[in-house]
């Protein structure tokens, strides 16, 4: 039994945000999770090979402790990426900083950074507002909360998600926070940025719980786009406290599918709030040769500028998914595909269907959110995906962003 709800905030962990200043909002810009004892962890990063800094430091702390982390240190304001060696002194010198702070090793202080990409990072900032939060972190929902708020860049609104589902007669807790607006396409591996913090008070060894979050984040985060652009800083944590004293082992489908749950609400949740978004759009192919063809059609429509400008005009011209369709590269048979907005059938075996009322399907993609359904007929091959329309505030937004 599981449910999303608010500020379900699992066991032994604290948070807290404060002004360092790097935002020109003057907005809080620093925010810590820390929890009270080591805490089992799990990460999945970008495929982008322009990583920022704090990234390659998260590996390698990670692989130094076996997966624990007891402090995580995340600014917004600026991306700590494409600035060398300086860049990483500066991840290393906050971690130095938190590390003493909190009584741990540097290894076990987990950087974040979201922003602008080749300003370097004034780590001096961040270490100087840490006695403040050293002393104002705390384990409520507004403590929760003032995470959540200082890890926004071009976002709108905050991003959380909460669960709970009982183990062996305790109750488990799930609670996550993410940022992302803008240059959304995450392509997590091993397979503006999206950052992404789930923690659980369940006991769960370091590498159960990476076979976990790589379930969960193939059919959530890895399914959806915004822009096309892949971030050099999109990065997932999963930790858990252990706090419950409910143990996860690797056969556990309750807690699998309560974590797939959250990540799918917080996928959801970043695409609504892209940069400029007027429709949300939730493609669902069928049918395919493959579940690796079907996405490779889904990102094909989902990325395509004239498709997108389409149903940002509320346009219903299925032509442009037709030839998204037949470049997508996925194995498909051009007189056997069809195509339905909603229940309204578009397509049929390649060719306008004979039931297309122009009138209905503009009318139904003028609704703020859409479905549309593909079936390739070639195979079993499924996904779905989520994605956004592209307008005029997108370009007006990004235009801007660094001046």
């Amino acid at each position: 039994m599981s449910e999303i709800s608010q500020f379900l905030i699992p066991h032994g962990f604290r948070f807290g945000a404060a002004r360092a200043g790097l935002k020109q909002s003057g907005r809080t810009d620093f925010a810590l999770i820390v929890a009270d004892a080591s805490a089992s962890a799990a990460a999945m990063f970008t495929a982008n090979r322009v990583t920022a800094a704090p990234l390659h430091v998260d590996k390698q702390h990670l692989a130094a402790t076996g997966g624990r982390v007891r402090v995580v240190a995340i600014n917004a304001g600026n991306a700590n990426c494409a600035a060398g060696k300086a860049g990483l002194d500066a991840a290393h010198a906050v971690c130095t900083a938190a590390a003493e702070a909190f009584a741990c090793k540097p290894e076990e202080v987990f950087p974040s950074s979201t922003g602008i990409i080749g300003v370097p990072l004034p780590a001096e900032k961040l270490i100087a507002v840490l006695p403040e939060l050293v002393s104002t972190i705390g384990s409520e929902s507004d403590h929760f909360q003032q995470l959540a708020q200082a890890i926004l860049t071009t976002d709108t609104v905050e991003k959380t998600a909460f669960a709970r589902v009982e183990i062996d007669g305790r109750e488990v807790r799930i609670a996550a926070a993410c940022k992302g607006s803008g240059m959304i396409h995450p392509q997590l591996v091993p397979h503006a940025t999206m950052l992404v913090y789930i923690l659980t008070d369940a006991q769960v060894a370091p590498p159960v719980l990476d076979r976990f979050l790589r379930a969960a984040v193939e059919t959530s985060f890895n399914r959806i786009s915004v822009d096309g652009d892949t971030s050099t800083n999109d990065t997932v944590l999963l930790l858990a406290s252990g706090a419950s004293g409910a143990v996860v082992g690797a056969d556990n489908e309750a807690f699998c599918a309560v974590l797939q749950q959250v990540c799918t609400s917080l996928a959801r949740q970043i695409v609504a709030d892209g940069e400029g978004v007027s429709h949300v759009v939730e493609l669902n192919i069928e049918g395919a040769a493959s579940n690796t063809d079907a996405l490779r059609v889904a990102k094909a429509i989902a990325h395509s500028p004239l498709v997108k400008t389409a149903w940002a005009g509320c346009d219903p011209n299925w032509g442009r998914l037709a030839a998204a369709i037949g470049y997508s590269g996925a194995q498909i048979d051009p007189d056997r595909f069809d195509i339905w907005f909603g229940e309204l059938p578009i397509c049929r075996d390649g060719g306008r269907a004979v039931e297309f009322d122009e009138i209905a399907a503009h009318a139904y993609i003028k609704q703020s959110e859409f479905s549309i359904r593909i079936q390739l007929h070639q195979g079993d091959g499924r996904c779905t995906f989520w994605t956004t329309d592209l307008t005029h505030a997108y370009i007006h937004i990004n235009a801007d962003y660094s001046t």
